[in-house]
């Protein structure tokens, strides 16, 4: 039986306030595909054993450093794996089949497209339990295009959470299926990351799709900003290593995020920056480095994009620029009432700091709001170049991973329900008779609706609860 390497994804977790990572190598065989899940210590394990053999010239094993889980440990990982399956021999050695788990009976599975091109497990579907009925909506905390966002209660659990409410219709007439199916992806994907909001439940009726989030109440780091109107170098330095560990992760997971701007980002209770609405995430295979697409908001478009000329994931460090200097500044670094000469600013105009930044400040404000993406900051290596510059230097990554350091500023927030950060203008408005009364028709919806087939995410912990 011939094995090769689909890819290899991982899972953290905090336990006793240490970061637990598992790997989870996808492999297959006979267009049949199976799931092995290890810790570093056993891939070490295997390393060790084998490393005196004539057969594994070539096999290197990556470094156990948490940052490198963003860039080159998982890389490094799943190159070692590849060498295992391409040598015959070392096929033929027992640790390594134990190791690959090719000794015991596994329920394999015929392998689709999404799957192959996703690697992550998409969770049980529209047959499992989940509806509007398990949670008790209590206000309006938000609008978008496609429907509205509420506050909501989950009856089994008294957890505060957010459920955004999209209309089926309204995306089907605006061509928006490929983008909400992308931020479902996304959003199961982005569980193993502190700074990502969290996904706990999706499902949909015949008319509407729920995505069940996070309740973040501290406030949009916009309205932080237009009440402050800036924020200190400590402060924003704070903010700034959280959006940068949030779009590494996202990164290592090839998917370009591609709106970022204070509104997308709202702070937690405890005073963390968290990275919220996955609409316009681009998700790349493996070969796929660059994309085309016109999307973004204006004020934070990248040149590349204003061009329109193929662009990658440097276009979220030059959008982390433009927070950066907005947090320092008040406004958006080439900001204009003028759309048309807002667009000529952005590929013409010279960057303007104000004079009282400290020189590492200024400097990775020039280096992330280049021009030129070859030039600009973390265009080689990612996270990790970004990580390394000297206006990190007294960033401590993994305390912060750990949600360890003291924040600088704490919203102003006295229950999991409390919506004073939240816009009057939503949070007075009433709720529809037709959210609080919906009732799901049925429990299995296939065949009622293709479209959004596969919409529906149960976590596994949660069936057999």
């Amino acid at each position: 039986m011939a094995v090769s390497v689909v890819g290899i994804s991982d899972h953290a977790t905090l336990i006793h306030g240490k970061r637990n990572t598992k790997f989870i190598i996808h492999l297959k065989a006979n267009n049949q595909e199976w799931s092995v899940t290890r810790h570093y210590t056993e891939f070490h394990a295997v390393y060790t054993k084998l490393r005196e053999s004539e057969d594994c010239t070539g096999l290197q094993l990556p470094g156990n450093n948490l940052l490198g889980v963003f860039t080159n440990r998982r890389k490094g990982l799943y190159k070692f794996v590849k060498k295992l399956v391409s040598t015959e021999l070392l096929m033929k050695n027992e640790d390594v089949r134990l190791f690959l788990d090719l000794h015991k009976d596994k329920k394999l599975y015929n392998l689709t497209s999404s799957q192959d091109t996703n690697l992550i497990d998409l969770g049980p579907t529209e047959d499992k339990k989940a509806s509007l009925d398990d949670f008790e909506i209590v206000k309006t905390i938000g609008e978008g295009n496609f429907g509205k966002v509420y506050l909501a209660v989950s009856r089994k659990t008294n957890q505060a959470l957010a459920i955004k409410v999209l209309k089926k219709d309204a995306v089907k007439q605006r061509k928006e299926v490929d983008n909400v199916m992308s931020e479902r992806n996304v959003l199961v994907k982005s569980l193993n990351h502190p700074f990502l909001c969290k996904l706990h439940f999706s499902f949909q009726s015949t008319t509407k799709l729920y995505f069940v989030l996070d309740y973040i109440n501290g406030g949009e780091l916009f309205y932080h900003i237009q009440r402050e109107r800036v924020f200190t170098e400590t402060r924003t330095r704070f903010y700034a290593a959280q959006i940068a560990s949030a779009l590494g992760y996202l990164h290592s997971e090839n998917i370009i995020y591609r709106d970022l701007k204070p509104e997308n980002i709202l702070l937690d209770s405890k005073g963390y920056a968290i990275l919220t609405d996955f609409g316009l995430c681009k998700q790349n295979s493996a070969s796929q480095s660059t994309t085309l697409t016109f999307c973004g908001t204006p004020e934070y478009l990248a040149p590349e994009i204003l061009r329109k000329q193929p662009y990658d994931f440097a276009v979220d460090w030059w959008c982390l620029g433009c927070v950066i200097y907005e947090m320092l500044h008040g406004l958006p670094p080439f900001y204009s009432e003028n759309r048309a000469h807002m667009y000529r600013h952005i590929l013409e105009r010279p960057l303007r700091t104000r004079n009282t930044l400290s020189s590492s400040t200024e400097n990775i404000l020039f280096r992330l709001l280049q021009k030129d993406k070859i030039n600009r900051l973390g265009s080689e290596n990612d996270f990790e170049e970004i990580s390394k510059h000297r206006f990190f230097k007294d960033i401590d990554w993994i305390k912060l991973l750990e949600r360890k350091l003291t924040a600088p500023f704490l919203p102003s927030v006295t229950s999991s329900t409390d919506t004073r950060n939240i816009s009057p203008e939503f949070v007075n408005s009433a709720v529809p008779n037709s959210v609080i009364c919906s009732v799901m028709r049925s429990r299995n919806l296939h065949g009622i609706d293709e479209t959004f087939s596969g919409f529906s995410y149960i976590p596994t912990k949660n069936i057999h609860n």
